[in-house]
């Protein structure tokens, strides 16, 4: 029996969350969280999880079911989500994940090929590395995954730390480990919904939600997690720099700066995973009627109707940047054109 699955995604501060949870709502349906972090018992400030209203509306999976100490990869959390499904199936209750890590959302509906494989001893000496020279491990990786390293960021210890670990233990680049050369799985029909605003307001979004974050007691938050975080949870947006401005690396203000301009980036980085979906759904995530339209797709979708992603419901995919122009000299003498950002 082939099981649907409607998937709301889009960058960090879009409103996939409340849209995911009144989607549930009306369709009868649960909410399956596909955030990394949300799943971290503790972590309440910093992840954004979604709040009493959201909660009410629909029964939610898959958040604060990790001790912060724990380990919780993709694989992992793959495994959970498989049983919810197979839950919800049961009961015959629709699924609607919100989709806060791209790479979760892409494991479960095309599952992941392989283990890779983990070496303490290999990523103690990497994480001392990056310490003393991270841009030598930044340059290393892409050069050895450019498709891994393309969208990450040169500051981002943990990912670039666990891809060269990988790449040290097996050889191989990181990323054709989460990749299944696109097949989507038999058992599973799927609708991709995601949230496009226009870059300015996102950022703006982006600057309340992480002031907010602050307003709300993140630095309490953290301060009480201390000592008990897994090294995915210290390194997520808003603990990392926390954490920093607790040992006395920085003062407050630069903290909060460092925190808006980390949930930039992610935001940048899912953006450029998500375009690469040809069949996603994009809405305009500030229209007054956003759940009516996302509700009408979703009916549609459940009727075994086809949705396309010129669909009138939708709205035209957001364009990639432009690459910026590169600053006159040498460099740009050298080759005459300008580098891909």
């Amino acid at each position: 029996m082939v099981q649907p699955v409607i998937l709301v995604v889009g960058p960090t501060a879009s409103g996939k969350s409340a849209l995911a949870a009144q989607l549930a709502a009306r369709l009868g349906g649960e909410v399956i969280s596909a955030d990394a972090m949300a799943v971290y018992r503790g972590l309440e400030v910093g992840t954004a999880k979604p709040g009493p209203a959201e909660l009410a509306l629909a029964p939610h999976h898959l958040i604060s079911v990790v001790e912060p100490d724990d380990r919780c990869d993709v694989a992992r959390w793959l495994g959970l989500a498989e049983a919810v499904l197979r839950d919800l199936r049961s009961r015959d209750r629709v699924a609607v994940v919100a989709g806060g890590s791209p790479l979760y959302s892409k494991a479960l509906v095309e599952g992941l090929t392989a283990g890779a494989p983990r070496d303490a001893a290999v990523r103690d000496r990497l994480n001392a590395a990056f310490e003393q020279d991270r841009a030598a491990l930044w340059l290393e990786l892409q050069q050895l995954d450019p498709v891994y390293a393309a969208g990450r960021h040169p500051n981002d210890q943990r990912r670039i730390v666990r891809a060269l670990e990988v790449i040290r233990l097996t050889g191989k680049p990181y990323s054709s480990f989460h990749t299944s050369d696109g097949v989507r799985r038999s058992d599973l029909r799927t609708l991709h919904l995601g949230l496009h605003w226009p870059k300015a307001i996102l950022h703006h979004r982006i600057a309340q939600r992480c002031a907010g974050m602050f307003q709300a007691g993140l630095v309490a938050e953290v301060a009480g997690l201390r000592g008990r975080l897994s090294p995915e949870a210290s390194q997520a947006v808003g603990y990392k720099e926390v954490l920093n401005h607790l040992a006395g690396h920085c003062d407050l203000a630069t903290a909060q700066q460092q925190v808006e301009l980390a949930s930039r980036h992610l935001a940048k980085h899912q953006l450029t995973w998500y375009r690469g979906m040809a069949d996603l759904v994009w809405l305009p995530g500030d229209a007054a009627d956003l759940a009516d339209r996302a509700e009408a797709l979703a009916r549609r979708f459940l009727a075994g109707g086809e949705i396309l992603p010129d669909d009138p419901l939708s709205v035209r995919p957001p364009a990639p940047e432009p690459p910026p122009a590169r600053r006159a000299g040498r460099a740009g003498q050298r080759d005459g054109a300008a580098r891909p950002s």
